[in-house]
């Protein structure tokens, strides 16, 4: 079939990438980019960081240039709220109207957990997922203020540090014993915890919340070692990934939007990617639901590889990165069956690497202000080293890539 439009439900990174990916392809047909914020596409992670301390505008978040956009004949249109596909015609229908398609991208992607909260004061219980709930934080963040976050996840942890960059008390409410101990290890854990406790943060691991209730006066959390009060509260504690679209249209859907490795659903010709979609791994057997800009990035382009009939696939170990303080955090691949952990650097001086080995075989990285060592090892994971050889800072981790072999 000659696909000659294709159209993304859904406008952020994941439509942005595939827009362009599509173009440099040599694509010439029509692209419809349908999102349902009232903004064109924007990058999400300085959310959290520089757009929240205010070092960066709207602007700057752009992920397309209007003369970008004109140059290449992109059509977005924003506000528009999708309610389901018609597979057989592969109709996009949405409020006030639809476009048939050759090809459709769902790019949904998620929503955060909420938690029930009472109280007369809803609007000092903030989230952080799109612009506007960035811009209504950043009002909050002022000298002097004090702000709780429920949730010592990534996004907990970058907002926290922003927080306190402009001058607020923060408490930070976990409910795992250690922070970061299920994607991290307990050990690996406990420097970030640290990181945060040398910046001012009360970091409360351990501890369940049972209430949040708002008033004139504030928010006031009950938590199962106390309670907490502050001026106002963030809840971080993950996203759902919205696919409610994908199932009133038929679409397999199985804690995400369930998808092949170049991501095709179960419909002909209707993709996934990103946040919401549930691909099949071939590196790990079995099908993943990554929540990271760098894959959300990957499989945009390997759908859109796909649209023009191109083979491609990317199944590289997972990676991210995080800037807390002046500290650039990156994690690549997976700490799960873990046996023995080798450290590189010197952990009190804040520049460190450690990697993780599953007997033998590296499966995962995590540095601190040392990302050469990430991109290192994201070429050794999978491989089998000597632990010595990675903690010994005269080895050249390039040289070994050349010299272990896979498992």
């Amino acid at each position: 079939m000659t696909v000659r439009t294709v159209v993304t439900v859904g406008a952020g990174q994941v439509a942005a990438v595939a827009a362009r990916t599509l173009r440099r392809r040599g694509f010439d047909g029509r692209i419809v980019l349908l999102g349902d914020e009232q903004h064109a596409p924007y990058q999400r992670p300085p959310l959290s960081k520089e757009f929240l301390a205010g070092r960066e505008g709207v602007d700057s978040l752009a992920l397309m240039t209007r003369k970008w956009l004109d140059a290449n004949d992109i059509d977005i249109r924003t506000g528009v709220s999708v309610q389901r596909i018609d597979t057989a015609t592969r109709t996009v229908e949405f409020d006030g109207g639809e476009i048939a398609a050759d090809a459709i991208v769902l790019a949904t992607g998620g929503r955060p957990r909420t938690l029930t909260t009472t109280g007369s004061r809803p609007d000092l219980v903030h989230y952080l997922r799109t612009l506007d709930d960035a811009t209504a934080l950043a009002a909050r963040l002022t000298p002097g203020s004090s702000l709780a976050i429920v949730g010592g996840g990534f996004i907990g942890l970058e907002i926290a540090a922003t927080a306190r960059s402009l001058g607020v008390t923060v408490t930070v409410l976990e409910q795992a014993e250690h922070l970061l101990g299920g994607i991290l290890g307990e050990q690996v854990g406990r420097h970030c915890a640290e990181l945060h406790h040398r910046n001012g943060v009360d970091l409360r691991a351990g501890t369940g919340v049972a209430s949040v209730t708002t008033s004139d006066d504030g928010v006031r959390i009950e938590t199962t070692t106390g309670i907490v009060e502050a001026d106002a509260v963030v809840v971080g504690i993950g996203i759902v990934p919205n696919t409610d679209i994908a199932a009133a249209s038929g679409l397999a859907v199985d804690g995400g939007i369930v998808v092949d490795a170049t991501g095709r659903t179960s419909v002909e010709n209707i993709y996934a990617a990103g946040d919401v979609a549930k691909r099949f791994s071939p590196r790990e057997g079995r099908h993943v639901r990554v929540e990271h800009f760098d894959n959300a990035n990957r499989q945009a382009a390997v759908v859109a590889d796909t649209i023009v009939g191109r083979q491609s696939l990317s199944d590289d170990p997972h990676w991210f990165w995080s800037d807390q303080y002046d500290t650039n955090i990156q994690f690549a691949g997976s700490s799960s069956g873990t046996t023995e952990l080798a450290v590189r650097g010197d952990t009190d001086s804040g520049e460190f690497s450690v990697f993780y080995l599953a007997g033998d075989v590296l499966t995962a990285a995590f540095a601190m202000d040392r990302g050469e060592d990430i991109m290192a090892a994201r070429e050794l994971i999978g491989r089998r080293v000597d632990a010595a050889l990675l903690a010994d800072e005269d080895t050249d981790l390039w040289e070994m890539y050349e010299e272990v072999e896979p498992a």
